[in-house]
């Protein structure tokens, strides 16, 4: 019987494959990020989907934004897919491909496709609605946050604006999940806590920002006194 990976396993396996150090504001991200993968790579009833990819790559680079070196988030991105038995190119390209496919739709399309829709659904016609209507039909299905963070990505794309009126965005995620069988009451609340830690993000990389350049200011201003002291005497 082969012996089921730790977290401890896809730690190790992480950092002999980015040495770099982490940047301290990021660490926790990564790590989350790293164990919740984790975690799904041993469970029997997870199984990997385009939309799910969709959400690991859009998680990611959201809360990823400002990291310095910026060469350094490729490296990070691909020892978080592998050390999980995961191929980043995969990701990245089902991610792609999901967004690009979701620009071809509405909210509403994509409502009135899954209504209508049924496993018989032709195949090839939308990758998207493909994927979803598989899953509505599938007998077992492991809902994760991530696979959650893939939806609204995906609705963002279709409709931005109707994210922004909790009452729409609610409705629409609460048929999606009627549909497609999910825990709607926990992916309501998956998506609210998403939404909130992306706005706690961008007011961290405000301060950090702001830091940033009252620092830079303040070389600025020590280098031309220097430049003063220099010239007077």
């Amino acid at each position: 019987m082969d012996k089921v990976r730790t977290v401890s396993d896809s730690k190790r396996d992480f950092y002999s494959k980015h040495t770099r150090p982490i940047n301290s504001v990021y660490r926790r991200v990564v790590e989350e990020l790293l164990v919740e993968t984790h975690l799904l790579s041993v469970n029997s009833d997870f199984h990997y989907d385009p939309i799910y990819a969709l959400g690991v790559v859009t998680s990611f680079e959201q809360f990823m934004q400002g990291y310095r070196p910026e060469t350094d988030k490729e490296s990070i991105f691909n020892a978080l897919c592998q050390s999980v038995g995961g191929d980043p190119q995969q990701y990245r390209g089902d991610a792609q491909s999901i967004l690009s496919t979701a620009k071809q739709l509405s909210a509403q399309d994509l409502l009135s496709k899954l209504q209508s829709s049924s496993i018989a659904y032709p195949q090839g016609d939308n990758k998207i609605i493909e994927t979803l209507v598989a899953i509505a039909n599938a007998p077992k299905f492991k809902y994760t946050r991530l696979f959650a963070i893939g939806i609204y990505t995906i609705l963002a794309e279709t409709d931005p604006e109707l994210l922004k009126d909790q009452q729409k965005r609610h409705e629409v995620i609460k048929q999606i999940a009627e549909i497609l069988h999910l825990p709607e009451e926990k992916m309501q609340k998956d998506l609210d806590l998403y939404r909130s830690n992306l706005e706690k993000m961008e007011q961290l990389l405000t301060v950090i920002e702001e830091a940033l350049q009252a620092d830079r200011k303040k070389r600025e201003q020590r280098d031309q006194a220097k430049t003063q002291a220099e010239t007077s005497s």
